[in-house]
């Protein structure tokens, strides 16, 4: 008998790891639901599409397994005056399609190989990130490979964005839209000079501008910010450990000698126009929001605190462990750069509570936002154990909900505008929730206004959505007509 029919809670067996068992185990169904049961009333004015990303590997992985390397499953929540319409599917990316032709998976993880390698393939999967732009959606990768044009409501892959060339042939699993101009800026790392570039997409996926940027050496950076007028991005103390990497095996040190920086450059500038600020060194998964303030850039973000040792030092291989292993342990911060005098200072808005993954009203990316919204992150492992609204002027959490922080799984919550909204934060937060204790999987929809009523609607689910991570919220004009 199939083996994923004898277990579907440990498909691939525990010989994989961890990551590939209880709630991050797969589904291998691709299912369209309507009708489904609900808990209140989802509202008339909550309109689009909530997409997640994630991995869902469909063939038994070669050596160990990281989430890295799981084949790209979006999972779709489709609003429509007051009806929800739920659809999973893979992403069709050249290696999912490699796969089918074989039966089997020839490609190998990031524990076992390195990008590039010809005879242990490293699978480019488009499961980290996923994002509305010209009309599509587009699923990315974190090792900044291919990206993929999806139909945010069928979830058809349309195929590849043709915007992805030259320099390093990459693109990040973060870029960021300007929903002012349609702009998508985008930033590419590898490991041969110039190690970055840095790309803008037009409002009509055409790509407009693409310039090298000069860094020390190859990074690993994971996300980016803009403004207005700028692009910020990261050069930060974690990287390859070289013999490894001659060895051909994936393997992070962190440096904790090396300081922070932040590159500011214009949208539109060569690369050489970029200018460098430091700050203390540190890891950043994910930036909340970037704007100018007269002369400063100001950049919300998740700090990674450094562990450390007794005696107050940066632990470096614990770091690097915790960051390679998703262990997250990450503050609400703040970071301001003067662009007329180079001063800089950071600052941290939370101390007390372990937050990521950070979403707000994307139609202000770029711009100054007060609101965010942040999961509470488990130290041990990746999972996201209830939700938060944040002040970011004052850093203050005004709002928190979770069904149990030791046996729920949220995903990425989204800030989904309403319809003629009043304010930056008149909407509702939307989040897909598995309860292991209970084991049953709902869709839950927030008044954004006062998340800690709870939810006002809650779509009770036939199908477990495992663990992932990113996700964005599809406005109605963000679709391209059909």
């Amino acid at each position: 008998m199939n083996a994923r029919l004898l277990d579907p809670d440990a498909p691939f067996g525990d010989a994989h790891g961890p990551m590939l068992c209880g709630s991050f185990a797969p589904i291998f169904e691709e299912q369209v639901l309507d009708a489904l049961p609900v808990e209140g009333q989802i509202p008339a004015d909550l309109n689009g599409v909530y997409l997640r990303n994630g991995p869902n590997p469909r063939f038994e992985p070669n050596g160990n397994y990281h989430p890295f390397d799981g084949d790209g499953m979006l999972h779709a929540a489709h609003f429509d005056r007051g009806r929800v319409t739920y659809r999973n599917k893979w992403v069709r990316t050249d290696a999912w399609l490699e796969e089918e032709r074989a039966g089997g998976s020839p490609f190998w993880g990031i524990m076992s190989t390195l990008k590039g390698r010809r005879d242990l393939r490293l699978k480019d999967s488009a499961n980290t990130d996923v994002i509305a732009h010209a009309g599509h959606a587009v699923a990315s990768w974190y090792m900044a490979g291919e990206a993929y044009h999806v139909d945010p409501v069928t979830l058809e892959t349309l195929g590849k964005a043709d915007y992805v060339k030259g320099l390093g042939n990459g693109f990040s699993a973060h870029p960021k839209v300007d929903e002012h101009s349609g702009e998508m800026m985008f930033f590419d790392y590898w490991h041969e000079q110039p190690f970055m570039s840095h790309g803008v997409v037009n409002a009509e996926g055409r790509l407009t501008h693409h310039e090298p940027i000069e860094l020390p050496g190859a990074r690993l950076p994971h996300d980016m910010a803009i403004t207005e007028h700028y692009s910020i991005l990261h050069d930060l103390p974690l990287f390859h450990d070289d013999e490894a990497y001659r060895a051909g095996r994936h393997k992070l040190c962190f440096h904790s000698e090396l300081p922070t920086r932040f590159g500011v450059l214009p949208r539109y500038g060569a690369g050489s126009e970029i200018r460098w600020f430091e700050f203390s060194p540190c890891f950043l998964y994910h930036t909340v929001n970037a704007w100018e303030e007269g002369d400063e850039i100001v950049m919300v973000a998740c700090r990674f605190l450094p562990a450390e040792t007794r005696n107050g030092r940066i632990d470096e291989a614990r770091t690097a462990h915790m960051i390679a292993t998703l262990m997250m342990d990450a503050r609400l911060w703040r970071y301001r750069i003067n662009l007329r005098t180079g001063a800089t200072r950071e600052e941290c808005l939370d101390p007390e509570h372990n937050i990521e993954f950070p979403t707000m009203n994307s139609r202000m990316t770029g711009r100054r936002t007060q609101w965010g919204y942040l999961v509470d992150h488990d130290p041990n492992i990746l999972r996201w154990t209830g939700i938060r609204k944040y002040n970011t002027d004052s850093g203050t959490c005004v709002a928190a909900w979770s069904d149990g922080h030791d046996h729920c799984w949220y995903s990425e919550p989204w800030f989904a505008p309403a319809d003629n909204a009043r304010s930056e934060d008149h909407g509702y937060v939307v989040s897909f929730v598995w309860n292991d204790r209970e084991r049953s999987q709902q869709l839950q929809i927030f008044d954004a206004l006062d998340i800690g009523k709870g939810p006002v609607a809650r779509v009770r689910m036939p199908q477990r959505i495992p663990a992932g991570f990113h996700a964005c919220w599809v406005k109605p004009e963000q679709i391209a007509v059909r």
